[in-house]
C-alpha cells in the first residue's frame, strides 16, 4: 500500500513554496466560499448586502457565458468552445430588473481584452469592479 501526501506534505518535502497567483492577488474564504481575491470577496459581501435588501435578485458567481463569433462558436485547440467565466451576474431592481454582468479586476490580462471585445459584439456589457 502507497502512502498518500497533501500538497503542502509535498511542497514541503521537495523544498517548494506554494503556487502563487501570477498576479499578485491573495485567495481569501468567506461564508466557506472561496475568492480568487480579496477585491472579489469584498464585492460578493456587499452584493450579498443587496441582495438582502431587495435592491437586486438572483445574484449568481462564476457564470459561464460562451463565446460566439460571427458564423459559429469560438473553439480551443481542442475543439471545445470557449467561454468567459464572469465573477458575478444578477439583476437589478433599480434598474428595472436590467440584468448586470460584473468582474472584480486589478489587473487586465490581454486575454481578457480580448473576451471583453468579444462579449461587447455580443451584446454583452461587463461592468468592472476596481480597487
Amino acid at each position: 500500500m502507497t502512502d498518500r501526501l497533501t500538497a503542502a506534505e509535498f511542497n514541503r518535502q521537495k523544498g517548494g513554496e506554494p503556487r502563487r497567483h501570477k498576479y499578485g492577488a491573495k485567495p481569501v474564504v468567506m461564508d466557506g466560499i472561496r475568492f480568487d481575491s480579496q477585491l472579489e470577496a469584498r464585492r460578493w459581501g456587499e452584493l450579498v448586502t443587496l441582495e438582502r435588501a431587495g435592491e437586486i435578485t438572483d445574484l449568481r458567481r462564476q457564470v459561464p457565458i460562451p463565446l460566439w463569433g460571427r458564423d459559429d462558436a469560438l473553439r480551443t485547440e481542442t475543439g471545445l468552445q470557449m467561454r468567459y467565466v464572469a465573477d458575478f451576474q444578477y439583476r437589478d431592481t433599480r434598474l428595472g430588473g436590467a440584468l448586470v454582468v460584473e468582474d472584480a479586476k486589478g489587473f487586465r490580462p490581454d486575454v481578457y481584452k480580448l473576451k471583453l471585445a468579444i462579449l461587447k459584439a455580443q451584446g454583452i456589457e461587463i461592468t468592472e469592479v476596481t480597487k
